[in-house]
């Protein structure tokens, strides 16, 4: 059995480490993640969804300010581990933490690289329409995403599924990705595949000017940015000079002046888009949970002829 470094922080890398215990058995001898943040209006210190885990499991949990330190780099050469397996660790590993475990540091990237290198893959992949996702494990290197591949597993990303609903399908394929690894590592039968630099693509970090949308573009475009978006952290635009994230729509018949409300009522608000329109299920008004239409209807009037703004 492997002596497993296991790194990662968010939801996604949580059931990856579950699946390493649970699915596969593995000795997991150390896990390394962010240090706690303040969340919610008291700012308490909340632990990283990884850390739980672990700490429900009885693992030992590391948790380093920098990994640049001669201290953490000891603190990683005691355990003698045959391998560390990243998953969303949020932190870029030095080479001399690279070249510490014998079998190498082996990362689970959520896209089918090198189709979407980089933060945000997840949202980037669904924003851009894509029709297939899916994860890659691979062996870390010192550019972003730029390893040597080990193998693939490909995920369907239908029409209307969101961004959360992908992640959360994709973190159990992760984790089946990793079991299939190590049982490959274990054979002594591992493949490696370079990347096709020329066809990388670069999945930025979202930013306030990605969530803002612009009804000036086609209604599928609309779409997608919204379910690419959603649950979080929302794309959204103005009402009334209030801001509302849209967090469900669908293509729809109609047109009008981009961001023009063509109806509001039966389960939807019909917004005119640059070509076609859209139909908004699901919306979220500042300081309100999410609702769906006709529950916001209620509350909120909604004049056709008016509009959804940009600011």
């Amino acid at each position: 059995m492997m002596r497993i470094v296991f790194m990662g922080t968010p939801a996604f890398a949580a059931e990856a480490l579950r699946a390493l215990c649970e699915d596969g058995g593995h000795d997991v001898a150390l896990v390394v993640t962010n240090p706690d943040k303040p969340s919610g209006r008291g700012h308490k210190l909340t632990p990283p969804p990884v850390k739980d885990y672990a700490l429900s499991r009885g693992i030992e949990v590391f948790q380093p300010l920098t990994l640049r330190d001669e201290s953490a780099r000891e603190t990683l050469r005691a355990v003698g581990a045959d391998v560390f397996i990243v998953a969303a660790y949020g932190k870029l590993l030095p080479p001399e933490i690279l070249a510490l475990p014998p079998l190498g540091c082996v990362n689970i990237h959520a896209s089918l690289l090198p189709r979407w290198r980089g933060a945000a893959p997840i949202n980037r992949a669904v924003m851009a329409g894509d029709a297939v996702g899916g994860v890659t494990v691979m062996y870390m290197a010192e550019g972003l995403d730029t390893g040597d591949m080990i193998l693939k597993k490909e995920l369907p990303i239908p029409p209307q599924m969101t961004a959360g609903e992908y992640h959360d399908r994709l973190a159990v394929l992760g984790g089946e990705a990793i079991n299939e690894y190590l049982a490959l590592a274990a054979s002594g039968t591992v493949p490696r595949e370079k990347q096709d630099d020329a066809s990388a693509t670069y999945a930025a970090k979202l930013t306030d000017d990605d969530r803002r949308l612009d009804f000036a573009a086609a209604a599928q475009a609309v779409c997608n940015r919204i379910r690419g978006l959603s649950p979080s952290p929302g794309a959204y635009c103005f009402y009334g000079g209030k801001r509302l994230k849209l967090l469900a729509a669908v293509p729809a018949d109609g047109s009008g002046r981009p961001g023009e409300i063509l109806g509001a009522g039966n389960g939807a608000i019909t917004v005119a888009c640059g070509s076609g329109a859209v139909a908004v299920t699901a919306l979220q008004a500042e300081g309100k949970p999410k609702t769906d239409a006709d529950s916001y209807l209620r509350g909120n009037r909604v004049e056709k002829g008016s509009f959804f703004t940009c600011s």
